[in-house]
């Protein structure tokens, strides 16, 4: 399926491997609308992958970038450094990146927390429900494989349940972590229902890639799994309409660099979220980085009153120690306001 949009035809079209059940492709999938950059989509597993350069690291989504000749020879993986490699090779005026480096900083934060928190909510909805775990096994193995039988499908399904439930206890989706994960989510409706009745997008008039980074994981949980979208239905439809919007923002206007919060309104803007987010993703981040480093077979860390456990994760260490480089490469008048920005909320500690 070709996206190509309207834009300039020596513009070169990109490729972007995923599947509809994938948060992250999801995700990337919408940035490219968004900064109308032609792409062809491709369904992970289907025919059209076969033809394409495998990534060092079998994860998706893939994106292939095209050689002069528009081969892909190139491709590379992780939304994120994706975001950030179409930031310096698009240069449209669609940007993702606020032009104030300290809002720019705490929107990065902000996606970095539907990445790497979010998702905790989206793998427990999927994988942890026992509806929601035979759905999965049904819809998963039809989106790449269509024409199969019913008996591969059936086959593929209960491979990939198996799989996937046995790693619940790896993300930290286990019975007792359970109430932790699920009142987050609740909390994380009702806070974005309340942010959408004010502006469009968490940072403005125009989507950043926090938008995006939340995006990715809301897909699932308000589209896919019922569980999770009866919730949100419950505590904050409007964030049901914001996941169908932001799907497909090529229509969006935007002009120049406009359309950014100032840094002077971030405080009042985003408080309650960052609440919400020092008080479950700064806390798990620090109590990961601690025991990745010294060893330990288990992070265990409090988070609103409870024990939350599980395995430390080492790419979580990486997006820390990358959150915690981008703080450093700020001034320091721009280091403070971020902290001004975040003082009581919790998310200091990561920082300071």
């Amino acid at each position: 399926m070709s996206d190509v949009r309207s834009m300039p035809q020596d513009v070169p079209q990109l490729t972007l491997v995923g599947t509809y059940g994938s948060p992250y492709s999801m995700k990337m999938r919408a940035v490219l609308r968004y900064r109308r950059i032609p792409f062809t989509w491709v369904i992970q597993g289907t025919d059209a992958e076969k033809t394409l350069p495998q990534p060092k690291v079998a994860i998706i989504p893939v994106i292939g970038f095209p050689d002069a000749d528009g081969e892909v020879r190139e491709v590379m993986v992780d939304s994120t450094p994706q975001i950030a490699r179409l930031e310096r090779e698009f240069a449209d005026g669609r940007s993702l990146v606020p032009t104030d480096p300290v809002v720019a900083f705490l929107d990065r934060l902000v996606e970095d927390y539907g990445d790497e928190w979010v998702t905790k909510m989206m793998y427990h909805y999927r994988w942890y429900p026992p509806e929601s775990i035979e759905r999965a096994g049904k819809l998963l193995p039809r989106w790449p494989a269509l024409r199969a039988s019913d008996e591969t499908l059936e086959r593929f399904g209960r491979f990939m349940i198996d799989r996937q439930t046995g790693r619940r206890a790896l993300v930290g989706c286990t019975d007792e972590n359970a109430p932790i994960v699920e009142s987050a989510y609740v909390r994380l409706l009702g806070l974005l229902d309340t942010a959408f009745q004010r502006q469009d997008f968490l940072f403005g008039a125009r989507p950043g890639s926090s938008d995006f980074g939340l995006f990715g994981q809301l897909s699932q949980l308000v589209i896919v799994e019922r569980p999770s979208t009866d919730l949100c239905l419950e505590h904050g439809a409007r964030v049901y309409s914001w996941v169908n919007r932001v799907d497909d923002l090529s229509w969006w206007s935007v002009n120049g660099d406009e359309g950014w919060i100032s840094r002077d309104q971030l405080r009042d803007s985003l408080a309650p979220l960052l609440a919400e987010i020092g008080a479950t993703y700064a806390v798990f981040m620090e109590a990961n980085d601690a025991a990745f480093k010294s060893g330990a077979d288990e992070v265990i860390c409090e988070i609103n009153g409870r024990e939350f456990r599980q395995a430390p994760f080492a790419y979580q260490v990486k997006c820390l120690q990358w959150m915690r480089e981008d703080f450093a490469a700020l001034s320091s008048d721009d280091q403070q306001a971020v902290l001004e920005v975040l003082d009581g909320s919790g998310c200091e500690r990561l920082f300071r």
